[in-house]
């Protein structure tokens, strides 16, 4: 080959190579700077909501009094890897530093799904990520060590050229090459200055930057500021949190009164992965339930295949309200996604008692019960449940909405009407609007009062309308044995210490007159 072409060739090459390490250099440098300047950064939840194999070993770490130990680590080793990078000093050890970290990351959270065309969300691939492909860059950078221009270079040039001037006086025009050589081996220290400063002035103008996911800091406790145990209850034989978790954030129903958008943005906020996270931090807060939507099924039944997870599903079913033939179909349709709980759809048995089909309902919850299930019978409109009771259609559990109408957006309680919930949206401001879930709460109350099986209460924040602290007091306190919220994984340790904190204020002062069915 002609001896100029591969100079050039290895110019070019040596280039390449130094841009992409300084690249990579730049990016742990960063995200090491980022979580200083984000002050109460912790890897806490990090650790505490991964998924895969290995996450017994992050919850462990996340779990321990030394996780502030580990966060200096982290943030140590993200600065020292960065600039051993970025400026090519120690180049190989940097390598192999980075490419173990990267492998903790990209193992805390693999991108492993169940097809090729599943996504994970965010910028997550299958298999292949940005975290795997910089950590194969490194490994290279390790096994086929290349100075570049670095650092390093400059020295070692440094170096040689002392010997040299001892040796004799080098030749004009090799002098001024080894001054052009030097210059571009120190190009990374301006840059770095450069990238640095713009950074900072980004930071003071604007604050921290929300893109770097370190830096992202919400209003929410973590595993380690529980109030203790989470209470649990019986429905027969299910041992059941007293908290259960909602599914309506999972499957989009937001209750948004007349904001459109909601729907939309709670799927888009609780994609698949964000789900994980929030069904792990759940079951390690104690929550060992969750209340889906039937289209839910699917979503479930991966994440309990991919975590070997032992959360109780209990999944609503319904019918054809036009079509008494498909009476059956969702139930045998649950039973094959192998869930642990069924339970009658509480619009469904609105509908039916409003249009004086109740047959139809006893004959569904009887089956449930023949095919060797729980059977759970749910209510928006507490006439519905006086109806089934009057008729003998007695289920293993009640699932009403139980909350009070203390808040702005309750329309007035004259003009309420039963089963309105399961209408049109009214446009008339003092009529039903999407805003109110137990119409009459103290008819609610009562019939709780006198009922023989146990009760769980969904809806008791009227979809936000009322504080948890407040919304599940009155819940628990009007028999609820059971409540069933929708969280969002930034409130769920909070909910989970305001149950514990309600339960045990009703224990201590025995404001609650129903016993505990459950």
């Amino acid at each position: 080959m002609n001896k100029n072409l591969s100079s050039k060739l290895q110019k070019w090459e040596s280039a390449v190579f130094s841009i992409l390490r300084m690249a990579i250099g730049w990016h742990f440098l960063y995200e090491g700077i980022a979580k200083i300047a984000a002050e109460s950064w912790s890897s806490q939840s990090y650790l505490a909501n991964t998924t895969g194999v290995f996450s017994p070993f992050y919850h462990w770490i996340a779990a321990s009094p030394v996780i502030g130990v580990v966060d200096w680590v982290n943030i140590i080793g993200l600065i020292l890897i960065g600039l051993g990078l970025f400026l090519g000093c120690f180049t190989r050890i940097a390598a192999v530093g980075g490419a173990l970290l990267l492998t903790l990351y990209y193992f805390a959270y693999p991108p492993f799904g169940f097809s090729l065309l599943m996504s994970s969300g965010e910028s997550h691939l299958y298999i292949v990520d940005y975290l795997l492909i910089e950590a194969i860059a490194l490994v290279l950078f390790a096994v086929y060590p290349h100075t570049g221009y670095s650092l390093e270079k400059w020295l070692c040039n440094r170096k040689a050229s002392k010997k040299a001037k001892v040796a004799a006086v080098a030749d004009s025009d090799d002098s001024i090459q080894s001054r052009r050589q030097a210059l571009k081996n120190l190009v990374s220290i301006p840059a770095l200055g450069l990238m640095g400063w713009g950074a900072y002035e980004n930071s003071r103008r604007y604050g921290i930057d929300v893109m770097s996911s370190a830096t992202i800091q919400l209003n929410r406790k973590d595993l380690a500021e529980l109030n203790g145990e989470l209470p649990r209850g019986k429905i027969k034989e299910h041992e059941i949190s007293r908290l259960v978790m909602g599914g309506n954030l999972i499957g989009g129903w937001s209750h948004g009164r007349d904001l459109l958008y909601t729907d939309q943005l709670f799927k888009a906020y609780n994609n698949e992965r964000k789900v994980y996270e929030t069904l792990i931090l759940g079951e390690a807060a104690g929550i060992n339930a969750i209340n889906i939507g039937f289209a839910s099924n699917e979503l479930l039944r991966k994440y309990k295949k991919a975590t070997g997870s032992k959360i109780k599903v209990i999944t609503q079913i319904s019918a054809d309200v036009n079509d008494e033939s498909t009476l059956f179909d969702a139930l045998y349709g649950a039973i094959d996604f192998g869930v642990d709980i069924i339970q009658i759809q509480g619009n469904w048995v609105d509908w039916m008692t409003r249009d004086q089909h109740v047959d139809r309902i006893g004959r569904l919850l009887d089956k449930i019960k023949e095919e060797g299930f729980t059977a759970g019978l749910g209510a928006h409109t507490v006439d519905s449940l006086i109806a089934c009771e009057e008729q003998g259609i007695i289920p293993d559990y009640y699932m009403k909405t139980m909350h009070h109408d203390q808040y702005w957006s309750a329309h007035p309680r004259e003009n309420r009407v039963p089963f309105e919930q399961d209408g049109p949206t009214n446009l008339d401001h003092n009529k039903y609007h999407q805003n109110i879930f137990c119409g009459f709460p103290e008819r609610t109350a009562e019939f709780v009062k006198n009922t023989t099986v146990p009760v769980m209460g969904f809806k008791v924040l009227a979809a936000g309308a009322i504080e948890p602290a407040d919304g599940f007091r009155w819940a628990f306190d009007n028999g609820a044995d059971f409540i069933c919220v929708g969280m969002f994984d930034f409130q769920l340790v909070d909910d989970v210490n305001i149950c514990i904190d309600t339960l045990r204020a009703i224990n201590e002062s025995q404001s609650r007159q129903r016993p505990w069915m459950g």
